[in-house]
């Protein structure tokens, strides 16, 4: 079940109001990869908590002079190392129980 958090329910205009970015920011980061909202059947661009606190994340590291490709490298790099503990600790708990997979 999904988190509340992780629901995509927020429209851009209020994640402007939330984050302090203008709408026009937040297509940009959109167009370079760094967030990736859903879009409802008429087009409109729905947001998660998530990407809020993400977006947050993104515009304090532009402003200490980050580039966009550096922050898409860096979140990469975060996703392959938590996919690599994920797969250690899979098998870690295979070779506690053996005999007990789902």
């Amino acid at each position: 079940m999904k988190s509340y958090k992780d629901k995509k329910v927020i429209s851009i205009g209020v994640v402007s109001e939330l984050t302090g970015l203008s709408e026009r920011q937040i297509r940009y980061y959109e167009q370079r990869q760094l967030i990736s909202p859903e879009r409802s059947k008429g087009g409109t661009r729905k947001y998660s908590f998530m990407d809020v606190e993400r977006l947050v994340e993104i515009a304090n590291k532009m402003e200490d002079g980050m580039q966009t490709f550096e922050i898409r490298k860096e979140e990469k790099q975060r996703a392959n190392r938590e996919q690599v503990r994920k797969k250690m600790l899979r098998g870690q708990l295979n070779t506690a129980f053996p005999n007990q997979r789902k």
